[in-house]
């Protein structure tokens, strides 16, 4: 991206955010039983990995354009976990308190998602790198 105040995706708010909800995922889906294994269980940790693999990818293609589509990609990757976290407590396998801790994490990354996005969005229209 060439931003100095960015050195690495490590640095990104939103990624650090995705981080912790990747993170968050690992315990929940200890309760799911067996036979979800590969199913939801698989689903949710993907997504997960998906959020933060995506951040990085696309912080290091170094234009502006292909470093919102992986953006935009890990955005949806939040919205699917949302989904499977529904599921996940409609069909009784978290409780009410994991449920709602896993939706606060990924309404404060999507948050900060959105915002390196917009952030992005005006670097591209801007003309700072046309690519």
């Amino acid at each position: 991206m060439g931003s100095a105040s960015f050195k690495t995706f490590e640095d990104l708010e939103c990624w650090q955010a995705c981080r912790e909800v990747r993170n968050f995922i690992i315990n929940p889906v200890k309760s799911h039983p067996k036979e979800e294994k590969y199913s939801i269980v698989d689903n949710m940790k993907r997504a997960a990995r998906s959020t933060t693999q995506n951040i990085a990818e696309g912080f290091g293609r170094f234009h502006y354009r292909e470093n919102l589509q992986f953006c935009r990609i890990s955005r949806g990757s939040l919205f699917e976990i949302t989904d499977d976290l529904i599921t996940s407590l409609d069909e009784g396998f978290i409780c009410q308190e994991d449920y709602q801790l896993g939706r606060d994490k990924i309404s404060k990354a999507l948050a900060l998602l959105n915002g390196y996005i917009g952030y992005l969005n005006r670097c591209l229209t801007e003309n700072k790198n046309p690519n």
